[in-house]
């Protein structure tokens, strides 16, 4: 049986995340990992809070602590929102873990040694008040195009334009504020993706087709445009520390400036996909814990990861556009590079008897916006997921993201939409079909499952109807079409109201009691169905439904004949309180008035 294997793009560490970064990422990897184990396969979702960085430092610096303890506590938050949003991690790490130090210093050193890296002399800002090189985003002053005073030496946030720290007027510390700064030369390790252009294009190449349009013309464009050698070291304090000491010979026969390149820390978007390895080692440490053993053995860890363990694992990855570069090519050149080597006449040969798994599908999705403009925290600008969890409860947000998902264009939130579905689909449909057919049974079949009455004509077309209808959502799910997914499930819920209405059990039962079993039972079984299939996308809805006619949690997700045939005839049920209430227009007006809405005209 093929083994899945999921990671969602890491949350950066700097702050709670909005509904944007639920939807590129984290939910819809959730539902498919939901999926994947309720069709019984051996399934593993990963993640971990990103948390190395210029950012990082900036804001530990401004919360007037130190990183390490900075990530610690926003971790923690995270982790507890990611809990009470529903999302499954089979483990939710950290990049800053020991795990991941040891993984990221061993790649860079078998890269280094496999000739992937190269040692370069770079021109930086230093600050002689912090006694430390800045990084661009540390260093501001006044752009040189629009004059805005509080310009960062990578781009101005008032205009746009990208910029270079040399190009500031008047520039400054943005850590001490201090102008006492002035240009050094600082060695620098470079990842030498130019060598693996034509890999890369073979890879992404065959992926076409099986990976989304949107992913495959981010890649190609970036090979099109001429990949170049990318910085893989920083002068940060905060970081996995470049280990260059312990390093080999390269094939040249060099040896790295071990002493030049002391006190670097690597790049974060070198180590941070490095972390979905790292995060499944601190997952199979916490698994032997957890179990009362000793540190696990690699193969535990490893058997997801490494050939010829991993052959039978399917790895899916899911991001935001804007990661899609990364992962389409930064992750896959370390991945290459500490797999195979480029002999003398040039062709690739394998350097690796247990080779390191890359991707296999990739799932990348467009922005979701707020009344068509970004998130923002600075502007108190948008719904993020603590605010989200203060005003309903997780799955009306989870059930909204996915039915919109971005997954062909960006998306846009606001309020009334919001409002309009919600109370349109969860309400109207799913909450108003359970509720009514299990209180009907409660008054008329003394709270039980009834016996009697044989299915007729309506039950077997509703039955035809309901099987085309779980092999349609069961090949959307499959394939990752999330939206399409959601509108199929919706119509599922329709089809049991359509159902219930044409069957009328409620005027059945004055003249004939026997087809009013019949149409209760088939309705109380089509609400076992709807908790088995609603499950990976509103978890918790799915459980207070399945409590309701009795069923286990969590189901498994129905296949073959017999989708009606769930419930034995005498089983007690019990109608839950109100699954979904109506939000109000009210509320609306207070959430815009708190939120933002729509920007006036010309703002």
């Amino acid at each position: 049986m093929t083994r899945i294997l999921i990671t969602s793009a890491l949350p950066y560490i700097n702050g709670i995340k909005h509904l944007g970064t639920l939807a590129g990422s984290m939910l819809p990897a959730d539902v498919f990992a939901r999926f994947q184990r309720s069709l019984g396969r051996d399934t593993l979702y990963i993640c971990a809070t990103d948390e190395h960085g210029t950012p990082t430092e900036l804001a530990a610096a401004a919360a007037g602590q130190d990183p390490a303890t900075f990530c610690a506590e926003q971790h923690a938050i995270q982790a507890d929102l990611a809990r009470r949003f529903g999302l499954s991690f089979d483990h939710f790490g950290r990049s800053s873990s020991s795990r991941n130090h040891r993984i990221t210093q061993m790649f860079a050193q078998t890269l280094w040694e496999n000739g992937f890296l190269e040692e370069r002399v770079t021109q930086q800002v230093y600050s002689n008040a912090d006694q430390r090189f800045l990084p661009d985003r540390y260093v501001i002053g006044t752009c040189p195009h629009c004059g805005y005073d509080a310009a960062r030496g990578d781009q101005c946030e008032n205009c746009t334009r990208v910029l270079d720290p040399a190009d500031l007027i008047k520039p400054r510390s943005a850590v001490s504020g201090s102008s006492d700064i002035e240009i050094r030369d600082s060695k620098h390790l470079f990842l030498r993706q130019s060598l693996f252009s034509d890999r890369l294009r073979a890879m992404i190449g065959a992926k076409q087709g099986d990976w989304p349009l949107l992913v495959t013309s981010i890649a190609l464009k970036w090979l099109d445009e001429g990949l170049q050698d990318r910085g893989i070291t920083r002068d940060l304090e905060w970081g996995v520390r470049v280990n260059a000491a312990d390093w080999g010979p390269n094939p040249d026969g060099l040896r790295p400036d071990a002493e030049g390149l002391a006190g670097k820390v690597f790049y974060v978007w070198f180590d941070a996909p490095i972390e979905y390895i790292g995060a499944t080692w601190e997952w199979a440490d916490a698994q032997a814990a957890a179990a009362g053993k000793g540190p696990p053995a690699a193969s535990e860890w490893e058997k997801w990861w490494r050939a010829p363990e991993a052959d039978d694992v399917t790895y899916v990855q899911f991001m935001g556009k804007d990661n899609v570069p990364f992962h389409t090519v930064g992750f896959p050149c370390t991945l290459i590079g500490v797999n195979e080597r480029l002999d003398a006449a040039g062709q690739w040969t394998s350097a690796n008897p247990k080779p390191w798994k890359r991707v296999d599908r990739l799932k990348g999705f467009n922005w979701l916006d707020y009344y068509g403009g970004k998130f923002s925290t600075s502007q108190q600008r948008g719904v993020f997921m603590d605010h989200a969890l203060e005003l309903l409860p997780a799955d009306y947000w989870r059930w909204w993201v996915i039915a919109n998902a971005p997954e062909t264009s960006d998306a846009t939130f606001t309020w009334e939409q919001f409002r309009a579905q919600v109370n349109a689909d969860l309400a109207d449909v799913l909450g108003n079909f359970v509720n009514r057919i299990i209180k009907f049974a409660e008054g008329r079949f003394e709270g039980a499952v009834p016996a009697g009455g044989e299915p007729g004509p309506l039950e077997i077309q509703l039955a035809k109807d309901v099987q085309a209808k779980i092999i349609e959502l069961t090949e959307l799910m499959e394939a990752m079409e999330f939206r399409k997914s959601a509108q199929a499930l919706r119509q599922l819920w329709v089809l049991g109201n359509g159902y219930l209405t044409e069957a009328a059990p409620w005027t059945a039962i004055k003249t004939d009691p026997d087809r009013a079993a019949v149409a209760v039972r088939t309705g109380l079984n089509l609400v076992a169905l709807f908790a088995k299939v609603s499950e990976p996308f509103m978890p918790a809805t799915a459980q207070t439904i399945a409590a309701a006619v009795g069923e286990a949690f969590p189901g498994r997700w129905p296949q073959g004949q017999g989708a009606l045939e769930i419930l034995p005839p005498g089983r007690k049920v019990a109608a839950p309180e109100v699954l979904f209430r109506k939000i109000e227009e009210t509320q609306v007006v207070e959430w815009v008035a708190r939120f933002g809405g729509a920007e006036p005209a010309g703002s």
